[in-house]
């Protein structure tokens, strides 16, 4: 396609605002682009051409080639495709898919069209987009969406993000680097750690409570002045925009009621070299049912009632939890598998027996006795439904304490 001085300049500034070539582009990143170059919405050649439709809110723009010094040799930076790499690629190419959690073969996240902003979003994408080294803490229970919001965030501000899931295990060598055989031949190379800071890009340390002293050798890099590396001899300098983000279930103090078994107390001095903290609740629920909302209509069957009915059944476990009227706690992790579940098999009363079945009988009779206070279209003959009961949430403890007789010996 010949394209005009106006497309040309478009396709310049998708280079000019650091995109990566060869993949699909969403409108988001589009219409950011535009805003550089003074126009209020990405060109209609490209987002109003169906040919160049790659999914919902993806297109292509095969005009732009961009720089390519940057990404690895025989890796498509496509969320989708990957072209097939050579011998001497596959290292960079599995390292890649590992810095990603293995959803992607692009450093820079995918926006996710159903993703719901709350919480710390907003600031953490004007830490990350600012590019100043401010590492954050992030904290809260599972399933809330932490590593979620930290990799929209980069996608929002169209950053490269290393993920690096760490364990008791995660050694310098897996972070720094270390040699590696390569071809029949020893090489040293780098870790995901090194690689963030020579791109300056995000590095998210994703379960940090889980590591062990081990990952002391990352003290350095938290005071943001490089790190040395004794197998080679190297000082290594972090580029400008490089910055840590790290998300726990604990504030690294170690796990005081067994649900995070794993997770360890961690370093004082290493804990003060981050910037913040910042604690992440469950989404209020109002949030929280547009968030079901969103992924019923990703998987195709939309319940808005059973979506409120969800929310305010998780939410009465979540306070039942606190008061320590039970053990165990519905996740919003937990509640969008329900509503999968649900578009598959189509029954409230099914996806909610899937949900609950990892828990002990005790447990499951006691939630599900509980939803069915919420939600009188699955309770049980002779159970109590939702006329005559206040679902306000404090209250409504109180008339769990009875179901949830044995959790923690609470009557």
């Amino acid at each position: 396609m010949n394209l005009s001085n106006k497309q040309q300049s478009f396709v310049d500034a998708m280079s000019n605002y650091g995109l990566h070539p060869n993949r699909y582009y969403s409108r988001t990143e589009l219409n950011m682009v535009a805003e550089t170059i003074g126009m209020k919405y990405a060109p209609a050649w490209i987002v109003q051409d169906s040919s160049r439709r790659k999914g919902r809110g993806v297109f292509d723009v095969p005009e732009f080639q961009g720089d390519t010094s940057n990404i690895p040799t025989g890796v498509r930076a496509s969320s989708t495709t990957v072209s097939t790499p050579t011998a001497s690629a596959t290292p960079d190419m599995c390292a890649i898919m590992g810095m990603t959690g293995g959803e992607r073969t692009s450093l820079v996240p995918g926006v996710m069209p159903d993703y719901v902003a709350w919480g710390h979003y907003k600031n953490i994408t004007t830490i990350i987009s600012s590019r100043k080294f401010a590492p954050v803490f992030i904290t809260g229970l599972s399933g809330n969406g932490k590593t979620t919001m930290i990799e929209q965030a980069c996608a929002k501000a169209l950053r490269d993000c290393y993920r690096v899931n760490i364990t008791q295990e995660t050694d310098e060598d897996d972070l720094i680097g270390g040699f590696r055989l390569i071809k029949g031949e020893t090489a040293f190379v780098y870790g995901p750690v090194v690689e963030a800071m020579k791109r300056g890009a995000v590095l998210l340390l994703d379960e940090i409570d889980l590591g062990s002293s081990k990952i002391m050798c990352l003290q350095p890099v938290l005071e943001g002045k490089g790190v040395f590396i004794k197998k080679t001899g190297e000082w290594i300098t972090p580029a400008e925009g490089f910055t840590i983000v790290a998300t726990a279930n604990t504030k690294g103090k170690g796990d005081t009621d067994g649900r995070f078994i794993g997770t360890n107390v961690m370093n004082e001095a290493f804990l003060d070299r981050f910037d913040w903290t910042m604690e992440q609740e469950y989404a209020p629920r109002k949030t929280e049912t547009r968030i079901l909302i969103k992924k019923m209509e990703k998987f195709g069957n939309v319940d808005r009632d059973f979506a409120d009915y969800l929310t305010r059944w998780a939410e009465i476990t979540r306070k039942a939890y606190a008061e320590g009227a039970v053990d165990e706690i519905i996740t919003t992790r937990r509640l969008e598998n329900i509503c999968k579940a649900f578009s598959i098999f189509k029954d409230r009363a099914t996806s909610i027996d899937l949900a609950l079945a990892r828990f002990d009988s005790d447990t499951q009779s006691a939630f599900r006795n509980l939803y069915e206070k919420v939600d009188d279209t699955i309770a049980a003959e002779g159970s109590v439904g939702l006329d005559g009961l206040d679902t306000n949430p404090t209250e409504t403890v109180e008339e769990v304490r009875p179901l949830g007789a044995g959790l923690r010996g609470h009557a």
